[in-house]
């Protein structure tokens, strides 16, 4: 039966057609985006159990920490395309379940563990802190996911900062290694944007390709600094300045030009497969 048969069926009887539970090419770019994120979380883990082994205690290789970051990028690049993927092709019966779960992984876990690989695991200067944010982060996602999954779609803003965003701003408060109560501060203020009712507009237009741009060009510095290509601290330092200046300055751009609009805000959500 064709889904066109299965609507005029629906219409007929009143009756809903049962979603389809077989994974479709969507599902598998989210099932990508998973892994990858489990991947990241391996990589650290097992690169902290070498060192350990060694007799080594202090920061992470440069590559293990690199590695572990290029596979949360691909994550994010699986999560941009499943949704759009399912748009132009058609997505599952368990489509959406089957993205929260992936970035619960991806970009609350993930995130979570360099946090705490980065404040316990090589330092002995928080206590228990880092653990404290890491936990903020991973709440804060599954909090962020939980609340989108019960809200009706909107199509011009987010509500509240994006979880894959709100994960590559932990890595980036992670990879410029600030003093320990400096970085989770950051880190606690990122968890409360993702938990917030800040709103984050959906870039259409120029604006999307100017963001769009933005986006790549962060991720790019960031890359290079990954595969160590010369000037490494230079791409670091760039990239990271390009993700959080991107969003802490987005709430104050809608602040300001509603003002000057004269609109009180608004407060619609995400649409589908994107959390």
């Amino acid at each position: 039966m064709t889904a066109t048969d299965e609507r005029l069926a629906a219409a007929v009887t009143g009756h809903e057609p049962a979603p389809r539970l077989r994974l479709v090419l969507a599902d598998y770019f989210t099932l990508g985006n998973a892994l990858c994120g489990f991947m990241a979380v391996w990589q650290l883990a097992s690169a902290q159990v070498d060192q350990f082994s060694a007799g080594v205690h202090g920061p992470l290789q440069r590559g293990d920490v690199a590695a572990a970051v290029v596979l949360l990028l691909i994550a994010a690049v699986c999560d941009l395309f499943d949704g759009r993927v399912a748009r132009k092709l058609g997505g599952s019966g368990m489509g959406a379940e089957l993205d929260n779960l992936a970035d619960v992984i991806s970009f609350g876990f993930a995130p979570a563990f360099f946090v705490i690989a980065w404040g316990t695991l090589a330092s002995d200067e928080g206590g228990l802190l880092p653990i404290a944010a890491a936990a903020a982060v991973l709440l804060a996602v599954v909090v962020r996911l939980a609340r989108f999954s019960c809200q009706a779609p909107g199509d011009h803003y987010f509500t509240g900062l994006p979880s894959p965003f709100g994960a590559m701003a932990v890595i980036t408060v992670v990879l410029l290694d600030p003093p320990v109560y400096l970085g989770v501060a950051a880190i606690f203020l990122v968890a409360w944007l993702m938990v917030s009712r800040v709103e984050y507009p959906k870039p259409r237009g120029r604006t999307a390709f100017a963001v769009l741009a933005w986006i790549l060009g962060s991720v790019g510095c960031l890359t290079a600094w990954a595969v160590n290509a010369p000037a490494g601290d230079a791409l670091l330092y760039s990239g990271s300045s390009l993700v959080l200046v991107l969003i802490l300055a987005i709430p104050f751009y809608v602040l300001v030009t509603r003002r000057r609009a004269g609109r009180p805000g608004e407060h619609p959500v995400p649409s589908a497969r994107k959390g």
